[in-house]
């Protein structure tokens, strides 16, 4: 087939080919005319390949994949393409966007896929009754997802994935206060590791719709990067009857930091006033044996390097506590250059205590240690060890 237009371009993501507006590849900022198409979340795309993967390996249930909000469809195209599913359904407003997902079907010879132009509660209501669910459910926009989040629960069938981007960082990340409490439920604090505090605003957001829903959700997996944070769910049609809605606390004078189910007003250990986060998720981000199994899946797929590393980053932080700590904040706390991550770990265990890098940050570290045995371990005074 040739390009039906001088200002496209066909390009190959994955295994599958794509076309898409040349000045999508050419511009710094992807224009949203004629079609929307972002070259750099290939890696997050490269995630999702991952994700559903493991997924669909394991689920018994009707494979069917929803996009809500789908651009030029590459997501949508890469499931068809790339995976087995027995149906793929691609929605977008824009219906350039949809001829040249359809474009690109043919290119691939794709028969799996279909193509919807709603806006996108409309199109998952569609499929919101029993046995007309999507196994996977996929809700990719500009800006907060929480919109969303009741329409994408009630589309998704019993044991699916519900996987949901946020890019409006800045309001999670407490620029705008008052604009995360009215989108998420929630407030955050302004920390150096508020990518995580932001991951479980928008994880606490889901579970407090899917409450109201009497629905269970799962966190499986979730991914930070600079421009957005992704978030995959299982949804369960079952009651949730765990206490996974908190609270982070958060001491500006000494850096203490602590998950907790109530509020409290004193630091435990310099008695300073702390701040509060959430209300928000305070259970695990990571399903270990989820991730174990991306892992695996990986050598399949044609899929970045980079995925591996971190998903092995996600495996180690997969059953540690939260929140996790950079080697830069403890080291302006000593007043001295900060250690190697490596070392900085081994330190820790060393001394007894669970320590593990993270996924959300590269000089970031979990550990069951406080900000105060921290400092001793790296300043070399002698610490209780820990019973792990």
């Amino acid at each position: 087939m040739e390009i039906p237009n001088e200002t496209l371009e066909e390009i190959i993501e994955g295994k599958t080919k794509v076309l898409v507006p040349k000045k999508s590849i050419t511009d710094k900022v992807p224009p949203k005319e004629p079609a929307f198409f972002n070259p750099k979340a290939r890696v997050s795309r490269d995630y999702s390949i991952i994700a559903y993967n493991s997924f669909l390996k394991k689920f018994p249930g009707p494979k069917i994949f929803l996009e809500g909000l789908s651009g030029v469809g590459v997501r949508g195209l890469r499931v068809a393409n790339e995976l087995q599913v027995d149906k793929v359904i691609i929605n977008d407003l824009n219906p350039t966007a949809l001829k040249l997902a359809e474009y690109s079907a043919q290119l691939n010879n794709l028969k799996n896929i279909e193509y919807s132009e709603l806006e996108v509660c409309r199109f998952f209501s569609r499929y919101s009754k029993k046995d007309e669910r999507g196994s996977i459910i996929d809700i990719d926009p500009f800006g907060s997802p929480s919109q969303f989040f009741d329409c994408g629960i009630r589309a998704t069938m019993h044991g699916g994935i519900l996987s949901t981007t946020a890019t409006d960082l800045q309001v999670l990340n407490g620029l705008y206060q008052n604009a995360c409490k009215r989108k998420y439920g929630g407030i955050p604090i302004r920390v150096e590791y508020g990518n995580e505090m932001a991951i479980r605003l928008i994880l606490g957001c889901l579970r407090m719709v899917a409450g109201r829903l009497g629905v269970e959700i799962v966190p499986l997996f979730a991914e930070s990067n600079m421009h957005y944070y992704r978030t995959y769910v299982r949804v369960l049609i079952r009651q949730d009857q765990k206490e996974n809605i908190g609270y982070i606390l958060h001491c500006k004078n000494c850096s203490h930091r602590k998950i907790s189910l109530e509020q409290n007003n004193e630091c435990e250990l310099c008695k300073s006033k702390l701040s509060v986060g959430g209300p928000l998720w305070i259970d695990k981000i990571f399903n270990k044996e989820f991730v174990e199994n991306m892992i695996l899946e990986i050598p399949e797929l044609s899929v970045d390097k980079v995925c591996e590393k971190t998903l092995q980053k996600c495996l180690k932080e997969s059953e540690m506590p939260g929140i996790y700590f950079t080697l830069d904040e403890i080291a302006s706390k000593m007043k001295s250059s900060p250690p190697k991550l490596e070392d900085a770990i081994k330190n820790l265990q060393n001394n007894g205590y669970l320590a593990s890098p993270t996924s959300f940050c590269p000089t970031g570290f979990r550990t069951n240690a406080n900000i105060n045995e921290i400092i001793e371990v790296f300043s070399g005074q002698p610490v209780n060890p820990k019973q792990t």
